[in-house]
């Protein structure tokens, strides 16, 4: 998943890139220009509306993301659109109700100015923390 992001963003640069990658999100998100900033802001509330207490932001491959007991999910902006990367399984698992939206392996792309259903950002979320929580108990 990693490398594939990677030539994404230097196929079409985030517009959230500018001068070097961004050490917070505080900083990445200051970077993001209007529609996208309301978007992205839109989905990262949802994202921390269902992810886990403790769960904590970072900055991973250059783009915002949630971490607990490793990273639930990435979110970005780019020049033309927005990205939620919930890893492939979890697009796998909500295919029918993302018809409508761009798909690729592990990336979801919206248009800047129009956001994610909260509700669905919030199941893909809580259906993400399962997948970890799962796993660590095998």
């Amino acid at each position: 998943m990693a490398h594939m992001k990677k030539r994404k963003s230097s196929k079409r640069g985030s517009s959230a890139k500018g001068r070097g990658a961004a050490k917070s999100v505080a900083e990445y998100l200051a970077c993001v220009p209007e529609p996208a900033l309301s978007t992205l802001n839109k989905v990262r509330a949802a994202i921390r509306a269902a992810a886990p207490g403790e769960a904590t932001e970072i900055i991973s491959y250059g783009i915002p993301a949630f971490k607990h007991n490793g990273v639930l999910v990435w979110y970005a902006a780019f020049a033309d659109h927005c990205s939620l990367f919930p890893t492939a399984a979890v697009i796998e698992e909500f295919k029918r109700e993302l018809k409508g939206f761009s798909l690729s392996k592990g990336t979801i792309q919206f248009p800047t100015d129009k956001p994610l259903p909260s509700a669905l950002v919030r199941k893909m979320v809580k259906a993400r923390v399962a997948r970890i929580e799962s796993k660590k108990h095998r």
